[in-house]
């Protein structure tokens, strides 16, 4: 069975909440957990909420990295959504995890596009 992508959840508990109500930092550490792996950045769209909170989309060559954090409980949501082989998200999740100073994260795994495809080479 070939897959056609690798989606990581991640539940970010127990985070600082500074750095996760700080909109510079979540966009840098969205884009050093891509380019710490090596995926290619082609846009993004990050805001910073009232009273408090950030979103933030990075959309890479290879699918996207994603985030939603809620400073009030220490918390973010996360996804890792990645197309192909050419960096592991599981590696881009640790930078993400070290980056907000997670202390309870938690990951899923999904594999999307279940197929059952011959392996093209």
């Amino acid at each position: 069975m070939n897959v056609l992508g690798l989606h990581l959840l991640l539940e970010l508990k127990e985070c600082n909440p500074q750095l996760l109500d700080n909109l510079d930092h979540v966009r840098s550490a969205l884009y050093g957990a891509a380019e710490g792996v090596g995926a290619h950045i082609v846009g993004e769209c990050f805001h910073q909420f009232s009273p408090q909170g950030v979103t933030g989309v990075l959309s890479i060559a290879e699918s996207h990295i994603s985030i939603h954090t809620w400073p009030e409980y220490n918390y973010a949501a996360a996804d890792i959504f990645t197309c192909g082989s050419s960096f592991q998200p599981r590696d881009a999740a640790k930078v993400l995890i070290e980056l907000f100073e997670s202390k309870q994260p938690e990951i899923t795994e999904v594999r999307r596009g279940l197929l059952s495809l011959p392996v093209v080479i």
